[in-house]
């Protein structure tokens, strides 16, 4: 199944390529003209206008809340019936500690707001929060792939794992570039990686 866009591409193999090329070059405007630092982070504001333009040049839902519910294998994201109550409660969770900070994005993560592209955007999200809240971000190029999904897949049950993992990535270069690139690497997706079972409510 091929989503809906604006691109008019009818081949998810296509889609995919157009989606990660243009979806790099949106976020390295974001970090370029300094737009990320006048967000306000951890908020799911904040959230959505990273995913609006990262990705409005090729979905009309970017930015905006999924009317699907969507689960990964035996996990189901957040259903749809109460998916704005769940992002209001991580608003609300404290991030003034790396373990907060963690604990907020693997909520985040299990209510996957959007119908695509949560992964690079919450990514840009976290980091955004690590840098204003400990002065640190991940180093995704330290982070490996395979781990790292397994890890967010096991997260919701138990955060000690992903936890680790990025911890031992965190670096203080928080303004260099190639760093906060790597994180947009769309093959740390689930998408691609774990098969989605989609319910259309529409």
């Amino acid at each position: 199944m091929v989503l809906e866009n604006k691109l008019g591409i009818t081949d998810s193999a296509e889609l995919a390529r157009q989606e990660e090329k243009i979806s790099k070059k949106k976020a390295l405007e974001l970090f370029e003209k300094g737009i990320l630092n006048s967000l306000e982070a951890g908020t799911f504001e904040s959230l959505s206008k990273i995913h609006k333009y990262l990705f409005d040049e090729i979905y009309e839902f970017a930015g905006e809340i999924r009317n699907v519910n969507i689960a990964k294998g035996n996990f189901r994201f957040a259903p749809v019936m109460y998916l704005k109550q769940a992002l209001e409660h991580i608003d609300k969770m404290p991030q003034s500690t790396y373990e907060e900070i963690i604990k907020k994005y693997v909520e985040m993560n299990a209510a996957h707001p959007f119908r695509e592209g949560n992964g690079r955007s919450t990514r840009i999200w976290l980091d955004l929060i690590l840098k204003k809240e400990i002065n640190k971000v991940v180093d995704w190029s330290k982070v490996d792939k395979e781990d790292y999904l397994l890890a967010m897949e096991r997260s919701p049950i138990k955060d000690v794992e992903i936890r680790e993992l990025l911890k031992q990535a965190l670096t203080t270069e928080i303004d260099n570039r190639d760093v906060y690139m790597k994180g947009i690497d769309a093959s740390y997706n689930y998408e691609g990686y774990f098969a989605y079972k989609i319910n259309d409510l529409e």
